[in-house]
């Protein structure tokens, strides 16, 4: 029986410079394949470049191209892996100054929240909803909030792209 062929994206938000032929050769390890990126200018953090790219592999792999890149300082990425039959999806998300998340999506593209994460919730929340509210994901959103300019640009460039115009990116239906 041939293994499932999971597909998803890397959102490179910002890397410096001379970061970039890095990152890539640490995806090209992740997915056994060497990797070009269109690397393309982030204004909102001068000095910094940004790509996005669309990736084929093992299940699995939407891990390994995120262990590949964690760790490096001043880097801000995102990665994917669309849900496959027998597998769910995740997502991990990653800033210099808070560290990686991740996060299991379903086949429909929707966050899931395990029932281990809504119990230690619940035990810390106590008969407070507001902090049940916010411990309900281990508070991600101050690393959404982290990445948030990027996804304006990223929004933009999807634009011009369906116009004709260049830049890189299309965002995933996966709600944030």
């Amino acid at each position: 029986m041939a293994a499932a062929t999971a597909r998803g994206v890397i959102y490179i938000h910002s890397a410096p410079r001379a970061l970039c032929p890095h990152v890539e050769w640490a995806a090209g390890r992740a997915l056994d394949s060497a990797v070009n990126f269109d690397w393309v200018e982030q204004p909102v953090l001068k000095g910094s470049m940004r790509t996005e790219f669309y990736w084929e592999g093992a299940q699995g792999t939407g891990a390994a191209l995120a262990s590949g890149l964690r760790g490096w300082e001043h880097l801000r990425f995102e990665v994917t892996e669309d849900p496959t039959p027998g597998s769910d999806g995740g997502r991990w998300l990653h800033t210099p100054d808070l560290g990686i998340f991740f996060a299991q999506t379903d086949t429909a593209g929707n966050v899931v929240i395990p029932e281990d994460r809504i119990r230690y919730a619940m035990d810390i929340a106590g008969s407070d909803a507001f902090e049940l509210h916010r411990e309900r994901w281990g508070n991600p959103r101050s690393l959404r909030s982290s990445t948030r300019p990027f996804d304006s640009f990223r929004d933009r460039s999807a634009a011009q792209r369906r116009e004709g115009g260049s830049g890189g990116g299309v965002r995933l239906a996966v709600e944030r």
